[in-house]
């Protein structure tokens, strides 16, 4: 099972930048899919982008233009770089392992796919 561990959270203005980090274990990370999801209380989980073993990625429609999903398969790591960060950006981020590459269809992403999750980390934008 794979391991996964968030960090980079913060609280920013509106029109900041924020890098979160996740650092994984446990699997052949370099041969697996991997995603960000954000969540707000009351709301469902939200993909916000993934990427394949490839480095193909995709993107929420809210967030495209403005976040950046990379990896780095030498130190089991994935990244988002959020830029010109709104209020409604704000929730816990949580980065997920897709081991099979099923978790998402163009740009709508299958929670249930999913078989590894983070603790989240907060992201928090004031206006």
């Amino acid at each position: 099972q794979v391991q996964l561990v968030e960090s980079g959270g913060g609280s920013v203005q509106a029109g900041g930048s924020l890098r979160l980090s996740c650092a994984a274990s446990g699997y052949r990370y370099s041969r697996i899919c991997m995603a960000w999801f954000r969540w707000v209380p009351g709301k469902e989980r939200e993909g916000v982008a993934g990427i394949d073993s490839d480095g193909h990625t995709t993107y929420a429609s809210s967030v495209k233009g403005r976040f950046t999903i990379s990896r780095d398969n030498n130190k089991n790591m994935l990244y988002l770089q959020m830029d010109s960060l709104k209020p409604e950006d704000t929730a816990m981020y949580y980065c997920a392992a897709d081991r099979f590459c099923v978790g998402w269809v163009g740009a709508a992403f299958k929670e249930g796919s999913f078989d590894g999750w983070g603790r989240g980390t907060q992201v928090t934008v004031s206006s």
